[in-house]
């Protein structure tokens, strides 16, 4: 029987566990410090900004929110984020993406400062990363590793497929399963828009990370039995129902479910660690950057 890797449950675990960090920076008069900064009228934008704010109010992490009108000149968000650079009590900084057309994308990740760039984004993070010495691992690859762990998911030497290749998720993610690490040591394929035959790929893989965004892309005639299977997607696809949509992975869930061994449910599998590895990335800075040595879950 197919076991549901739950999300939900170990992103609770890790939130817990950093209350002890946070109480370790609370003795040294430390308060963790995240900064989110918004310039779109997206809804899901502000949704989730809004639920990030939560979870910090939620820790104890002390939340920050930044607002900028969507016709703003692009020069006052780069001029925001420099300000935040140099707000001691900010030790976190998340631009929420996508921002609006007029701003150069690459250009705001550049100037958030490394030591405050949680979302491990910048090119001096990425490029840590990929030598094998990073500093703040992008959440939801970090938020996979957490849960490969939790539910003792073998790496070291199987056979891993990633399907899709952005720098959120899919290269970050490839990179780390092929490192010299607890939850690493994979043979590691990434898949992608131009490869031919993706089935052949992932009927062999023992672990499959779907994160192409493609609604219910990979089903279950598409995967080794037995398989591992990380549906990163969350796709809004219309439906009969009071919504008038539904939530769907990269993954067909019903067939899937025929076939892995384990697999994470959409919703409630990747979102919620992605959500705590943001936390979990804020206190590390905090430690850093004051000097307090912190244990981390």
């Amino acid at each position: 029987m197919t076991e549901i890797i739950d999300g939900e449950a170990v992103a609770s675990e890790i939130r817990d566990g950093l209350s002890d960090a946070i109480a370790t920076l609370a003795e040294e008069g430390v308060t963790p410090g995240l900064a989110t900064v918004l310039m779109s009228d997206d809804p899901a934008s502000e949704t989730y900004v809004s639920m990030k704010q939560q979870d910090c109010e939620e820790v104890g992490i002390d939340g920050i929110h930044v607002e900028l009108s969507p016709d703003a000149p692009a020069e006052q968000l780069y001029e925001t984020v420099e300000e935040l650079n140099e707000d001691e009590t900010v030790h976190g900084i998340l631009v929420q993406m996508p921002v609006v057309d007029h701003v150069d994308t690459r250009r705001v990740l550049r100037t958030v400062a490394p030591r405050k760039d949680v979302d491990g984004f910048h090119p001096e993070n990425v490029g840590r990363l990929v030598a094998g010495d990073a500093r703040f691992k992008p959440c939801t690859p970090h938020g996979i590793q957490k849960l490969l762990a939790a539910y003792d998911v073998e790496t070291e030497g199987a056979e891993a497929v990633v399907v899709g290749r952005s720098d959120i998720v899919g290269k970050p993610m490839a990179n780390l399963l092929i490192q010299k690490s607890a939850v690493g040591n994979a043979t590691t394929t990434v898949c992608h828009s131009r490869t031919e035959d993706l089935a052949a790929h992932t009927r062999r893989a023992d672990i499959v990370v779907a994160a192409a965004g493609v609604p219910e892309m990979i089903d279950g005639t598409m995967l080794k039995e037995g398989a591992t299977v990380v549906d990163v997607g969350i796709n809004r696809v219309d439906a009969d129902t009071e919504k008038g949509y539904e939530l769907v992975g990269d993954v067909e869930q019903a067939s899937a479910r025929e076939v892995a061994g384990k697999i994470t449910p959409v919703p409630g599998g990747v979102g919620p660690m992605t959500r705590a590895m943001l936390l979990w990335n804020t206190v590390k800075a905090a430690g850093e950057q004051t000097g307090v040595n912190v244990e981390l879950p």
